[in-house]
């Protein structure tokens, strides 16, 4: 007997008990069809946030404990997984445990968002080359901070094709926040780039690519019927809004909010909520055990 075929006018397949129920009849779609053929699904995230706990120094972001297994549970059932992040795919993969695992021979990790990509068959990052505004910003903030009098409490992140500025560590880290948006706009614009901001972060990049180009242009690339993305963050809206357009050509979607107070706008925006990385972890796992 054939692979069952997903269309709405069929009956969908229903989520096992198990596995939490969308609020939306979009994401109960996307999940229906994922259940369906996940052959021709694309399971694609975030990192920090998503698959990782937020920590104070992100350079002591590290994996969930459970995600790995879970992704390596779920991959070889699914056409793909993508780990699409902020940061270098490099560092993504280090902190993410992802090298050499069993299960996870077709990784794909979407760096800087879509301009590095890591894939575990070759375990090779291939790379445009870097905007020249970056190393010139980088080398200005510094002073720049300074001279505004936001140092206090503030500190850069360098990311190789960007710079962060991190104000969680402020006396008051939202109104640090805000009050950096406007000035490192200029900045940014100064140097050719613009400023994405996130959780209590504002990152100076090169326009152009963001998530959601970055998971479009992924899903085309595969030919994928169906998309799941999970995300947390400011960041992820490009890519919930490229999943919006995907449905409209006839991709399925289901869009998971890791959930944050943080970000109200994304978890209104999403078909299913979870708490954390830890609900991101528990879907995964659940999906996949549903999954032949």
């Amino acid at each position: 007997m054939g692979d069952p075929v997903y269309s709405p006018s069929s009956p969908s397949p229903s989520p096992s008990p198990e596995l939490p129920e969308p609020v939306t009849p979009a994401g109960r779609e996307g999940l229906a069809a994922l259940l369906a053929r996940p052959e021709r699904a694309v399971i694609a995230l975030d990192f920090d946030g998503t698959l990782a706990p937020i920590v104070p120094d992100p350079e002591q972001a590290r994996a969930h404990p459970d995600a790995v297994p879970a992704l390596a549970a779920l991959a070889p059932k699914v056409l793909s997984v993508a780990v699409v992040t902020g940061r270098p795919a490099g560092v993504a993969v280090r902190y993410g445990g992802f090298a050499g695992v069993p299960g996870l021979e077709h990784l794909v990790v979407l760096g800087h968002y879509g301009a590095e990509r890591w894939d575990a068959v070759s375990s090779t990052v291939h790379a445009a080359e870097p905007h020249p505004g970056v190393a010139s910003a980088r080398a200005e903030l510094p002073g720049f901070l300074d001279a505004i009098g936001a140092w206090r409490g503030t500190w850069i992140e360098e990311k190789g094709r960007a710079v962060a500025v991190h104000t969680r560590r402020a006396q008051d880290p939202q109104a640090a926040f805000e009050a950096l948006r406007d000035p490192l706009a200029e900045l940014a614009a100064k140097h050719g780039l613009i400023v994405e901001p996130g959780r209590l972060v504002l990152e100076l990049r090169p326009p152009g690519m963001d998530k959601g180009v970055a998971l479009a242009d992924y899903v085309r690339e595969v030919g994928a019927e169906t998309v799941v993305y999970a995300g947390d963050d400011l960041g992820d809206l490009p890519a919930f809004a490229a999943v919006e357009k995907l449905r409209s050509d006839q991709v399925r979607g289901l869009l998971v909010c890791s959930g944050s107070a943080e970000v109200a706008e994304l978890a209104e925006r999403a078909d299913l909520v979870v708490e954390g990385p830890q609900g991101v972890v528990e879907l995964i796992a659940s999906i996949a055990a549903q999954l032949p």
